[in-house]
């Protein structure tokens, strides 16, 4: 399990809790500062993800986005500027501006990636992330073909998120097997157990513990507000 910090207070209280592993969230970083997720630049989420990485001796996986470029040479340039933050994986989607990438284009902007990983010499996991469940119209088919290119191009595990019906993902677990699928437990209707049985092995929660953290500020700002008084703590 990897639940996804949004700063250091929440990095080290995921720590103190005995989780093994963390992943930033493009979305919950955003939030902090007032922003939309995708609006963040390349520089802030590189001074971000150094921040998370300092803040704790567990290794963090970076929500990488779409890589902050559209070729592949410049895709290779940010990750390994990503890599030197310190972080011990990170993920690079197929989504630009709410479009996917055509799957050659996709295919060589995660081969670049690998490139640049290898270069540096250090040990951190591609994770090639297709994005066509957060769509319209999302294709299975589409996804798991997608999934199998990012894996025979170099991406050491494979992550569809949006993707809910436990069928669907033991389609794309043995698809992709024996390289690791991750999964986006971000709603109910899922459980970690569920999905460890249909053979996923790795899961995190994208944006939804800092969507939590907000939905308890604003109702506890509304009762301010509103009632004049406070919900209790705890």
């Amino acid at each position: 399990m990897l639940p996804n910090p949004w700063d250091v207070g929440s990095a080290k209280k995921l720590a103190a809790m005995g989780f093994e592993a963390l992943a930033s969230t493009s979305s919950g970083a955003a939030w902090t500062l007032g922003r939309q997720d995708g609006e963040l630049t390349l520089d802030e989420v590189l001074a971000h993800l150094e921040v998370l990485c300092a803040a704790t001796d567990l290794p963090v996986n970076a929500d990488f986005e779409a890589g902050f470029a559209d070729k592949p040479e410049g895709v290779a340039e940010n990750v390994l500027r990503a890599v030197q933050t310190g972080v011990a994986g990170l993920s690079i989607e197929d989504n630009v501006r709410g479009h996917l990438y055509d799957v050659t284009a996709a295919v060589e902007r995660i081969a670049a990636a690998r490139g640049a990983i290898d270069r540096s010499g250090e040990d951190v996991v591609l994770v090639g992330r297709s994005e066509g469940f957060l769509l319209e119209a999302p294709s299975l088919e589409d996804t798991i073909k997608r999934l199998v290119a990012y894996a025979d191009a170099g991406a050491d595990c494979l992550y569809a998120p949006g993707v809910q019906d436990l069928s669907a993902i033991r389609e794309i677990v043995a698809a992709v097997a024996p390289k690791p699928v991750n999964v986006l437990l971000n709603k109910p209707g899922l459980r970690v157990d569920e999905l460890a049985a249909a053979g996923v092995r790795r899961i995190s929660t994208g944006g939804a513990l800092a969507a939590a953290a907000w939905s308890g500020f604003e109702r506890a700002a509304r009762m301010l507000r509103d009632e004049g008084t406070m919900p209790p703590r705890g």
